[in-house]
Formats: structure tokens, C-alpha cells, sequence
């Protein structure tokens, strides 16, 4: 394992264990809101009015920072994590079936991935969150929507370079069904770029998500968000930075380690081709 991975992996393990555990354990309802003259604004590792010790400080109303930067890091994950694994998945699917088939479904799916890939994505959810009510199951079903193409087309390519070897023709004399064919000897030949690109993609849905809820397009409040929480600061900056600059960090620091760690899954590929 590359150092670049182990430091991925930690970060990422880090930030799992801190959006379970954090908000579990505080003290406080992280979207309460109550006796704001003495809470609201105390800088980071400061105590309030009522002597309770905020570690990232707290809101304008008064909310610990800290806890409700985790409670949105857990929205964050999701987000992410199902939006791109789903969409990898469908991608996978059509991509495989494309490869195999040939014909018609080819055509199908490539000219819908075609179309699809040149509007911009960014559009595509603007277009998506505008049609549908905002919130998280409208903001995975768009990016699923929208995140399946460039996947698809990876796994046809794959697919098609695959079902040339000489191992295909000899499952098939052996009296294979050509399902078993595809999902048995091709598919786990074929899938490594799949699973490169729906590890990339997790920080692409991440800083979506966070683009839509800073718009006021995802995520609504009072469920904390990044990128609510980003926009909700942005007129404190001179007062009270913590409050944009602290969940900002975090999903720089969070869209960094799964940057790294598909950018290492893509180095380790590439080496074992080579070396085959």
C-alpha cells in the first residue's frame, strides 16, 4: 500500500469514526436553539455563558460547530457515497450489457451517454433540484442520473477488449450461459476503471451537493449541510470566520482524500497492466 493511500484511508477513516461518534455524544441537540445572547459567536476553544467548552466555536445561534459540521459531514458522506456507488453501479450494468450485446442496445446506450455527457452536469442538476422538491433523495436521484455515463462507456470499452480473450470461447464450448459468461469471467476482468472512476466520483457528488445546498438548492435547513453551513457564514467572515471556514475545511479535506485515494486505486491499476 502507497503512502498516499494509507494517508487517504486515515483521513477518511478519521472522518467516518467523527460524524458517528461526535454528534452521538453531544451534550446539546445540535439543531436546538436557545439562549442565543450567551452562546451565539463564542470564537473556537472558548466556553460559553453557561461555561460549556466549544472546540470550533459556535453559530450565530448559538449551535456547537463542531457537532453540527459532523451531523453535515454525515449528510456529506451519503450523499457522496450512495449517489456515486449507485451511480456506478447503473453505469456497470449498462456498460456490460452494451459491450456483450453489440447491436442495438450498443447504439441505445451510447448515443444516451453521448447526449447526456455533453450537457454539463452541473446544469443537468440545476435543471433536476428546479423540477423536483430540494432535499437529499432529489439531490442522489440526479446525481445517479446524471453520474452513470462516463462509467458506462469505461466498462464497454473494457468489455469489449475482454470478450476477445481466448478464455470467453472456451466457457462458452464448456456450455456457459452467456449471463454467466459476462457476470462470471468478463465482468470481474473488466471492472477495475469502474471502480477508479465511482471512487473519483465521490468527491465530484460531494462538492455538487455542497455547490446545490450553498445555492439553496440542496440540502434545507435546519439540517446542517456543508454548504449551507458555507453560506450561512459567508457574512461573518470578517467577525467570526470559523463559521464559513471551519465546514469549508472539512470539505476540502474530505473531497482531497478521496481524490488521493481513487488517484492511488488508478496508479495501482495502471501498474499491474503494465506488469501483465
Amino acid at each position: 500500500m502507497r503512502r498516499a493511500e494509507r494517508v487517504a484511508l486515515v483521513l477518511l477513516a478519521l472522518l467516518s469514526l467523527a460524524v458517528i461518534l461526535v454528534p452521538a455524544l453531544a451534550s446539546r441537540d445540535p439543531l436546538r436553539i436557545d439562549d442565543v445572547l450567551a452562546r451565539r459567536l463564542v470564537p473556537p476553544f472558548a466556553t460559553d455563558a453557561h461555561g460549556d467548552w466549544h472546540v470550533l466555536g459556535t453559530d450565530r445561534f448559538g449551535r456547537d460547530m463542531l457537532v453540527r459540521m459532523m451531523l453535515a459531514g454525515r449528510l456529506s458522506l451519503l450523499v457522496g457515497v450512495v449517489g456515486s456507488l449507485v451511480a456506478g453501479v447503473l453505469g456497470t450494468l449498462l456498460g456490460a450489457l452494451a459491450g456483450w450485446r453489440e447491436g442495438i442496445v450498443d447504439r441505445a446506450v451510447t448515443s444516451a451517454a453521448d447526449v447526456l455527457l455533453a450537457l454539463p452536469r452541473l446544469v443537468l442538476l440545476l435543471v433536476g433540484v428546479a423540477l423536483w422538491q430540494p432535499g437529499l433523495a432529489t439531490i442522489v436521484s440526479v446525481l445517479v442520473l446524471t453520474g452513470w455515463m462516463g462509467i458506462a462507456r469505461l466498462v464497454r470499452t473494457e468489455v469489449i477488449a475482454v470478450r476477445h480473450r481466448p478464455f470467453v470461447p472456451a466457457a462458452t464450448a464448456l456450455g456457459a450461459s452467456s449471463s454467466r459468461v459476462l457476470f462470471r469471467h468478463i465482468l470481474p476482468n473488466a471492472i477495475g476503471p469502474a471502480l477508479v472512476a465511482t471512487t473519483l466520483g465521490v468527491g465530484n457528488a460531494i462538492l455538487l451537493e455542497s455547490g446545490l445546498s450553498f445555492l439553496g438548492l440542496g440540502i434545507q435547513p435546519p439540517a446542517p449541510s456543508w454548504g449551507n453551513m458555507i453560506a450561512g457564514g459567508r457574512d461573518l467572515l470578517v467577525v467570526a470566520p470559523w463559521v464559513a471556514l471551519a465546514p469549508g475545511i472539512a470539505l476540502v479535506v474530505t473531497v482531497f482524500a478521496t481524490t488521493m485515494l481513487g488517484d492511488a486505486w488508478r496508479d495501482r491499476l495502471a501498474g499491474e497492466r503494465l506488469s501483465s
